[in-house]
């Protein structure tokens, strides 16, 4: 599922719903805009509207007073918009971008760790049935291939090679 860009004011609506959970348009207005007046609400109920329309916030009014929540994560949107990027400019695959980070010296030494549990937690997990079998799922993608990831202990020396084939 392709995730659409969203505009700077939709995405600053996402942020108090990701950060906060449910709100009402009236809460809504009052944290993005703390000094105008009412003026902002038809705003809000625009871009709350356009957000569901695309299917990132659910509306629910059963308690009376509509109530938005946030229906795709961050995460999955975060995600989404990577991909995206990827197939853009490198045909898809994020190595670069990611080789591209670290000898930027773009990522912090936890950062690069958090890279590396990942790439060995996902190597231990290609090989097993259940991970052919699930393919394309909404919490990630599951590659066949292979990965291996070596990433240097020094932040001086970081680097990360993605290559077939797991182990050492």
């Amino acid at each position: 599922m392709t995730i659409p860009r969203l505009a700077n004011a939709e995405l600053a609506v996402m942020e108090r719903l990701w950060k906060e959970g449910r709100l009402t348009a009236r809460r809504l207005r009052e944290k993005l805009y703390p000094d105008t007046t009412r003026s902002a609400h038809g705003t809000i109920q625009r871009l709350l509207q356009r957000l569901e329309d695309k299917g990132f916030v659910h509306r629910d009014g059963s308690l009376g007073t509509q109530l938005f929540s946030a229906r795709v994560s961050r995460e999955e949107y975060a995600s989404g918009r990577l991909e995206a990027l990827a197939d853009r400019i490198t045909g898809g695959s994020l190595v670069p971008m990611i080789t591209q980070l670290i000898e930027d010296r773009k990522l912090a030494p936890e950062e690069i760790e958090r890279l590396r549990r990942i790439l060995e937690e996902g190597c231990r997990e290609v090989g097993s049935p259940s991970s052919r079998s699930r393919g394309r799922s909404s919490g990630g993608i599951v590659r066949r291939a292979s990965l291996t990831a070596r990433v240097a202990p020094s932040p001086e020396s970081a680097d990360l090679r993605l290559a077939t084939g797991c182990g050492s």
